[in-house]
């Protein structure tokens, strides 16, 4: 027997709102769910140029085996952080 799922469980992360005609309207993200969202979109992308350039930079000096990993790791995270941090200023003065 399939399991319904109830008003509450499905509406729990949507906050909908009627007009005066009864159509249902989506209610726009806050500030800060802008700004998360924009830290995330900024680290995603600063993760895939940090792979990029980290593996391109780690190859060249050497590096080889579990050096070359953690130097893309540690490349890939400073980048990600260093762009998602841009982004998230950027979203928060649009707010």
């Amino acid at each position: 027997m399939p399991v319904k799922a109830s008003a509450a469980t499905t509406s729990q992360f949507i906050t909908r709102r009627k007009d005066d005609v009864g159509r249902e309207l989506m209610s726009q993200p806050s500030c800060f769910d802008r700004v998360k969202m924009g830290f995330m979109m900024g680290f995603a992308v600063g993760m895939a140029a940090g792979a990029l350039f980290g593996t391109f930079s780690c190859v060249r000096i050497g590096m080889r085996g579990r050096e070359l990993m953690g130097g893309i790791g540690k490349t890939m995270m400073q980048s990600g952080g260093t762009f998602g941090t841009f982004m998230a200023i950027g979203m928060g003065i649009r707010c």
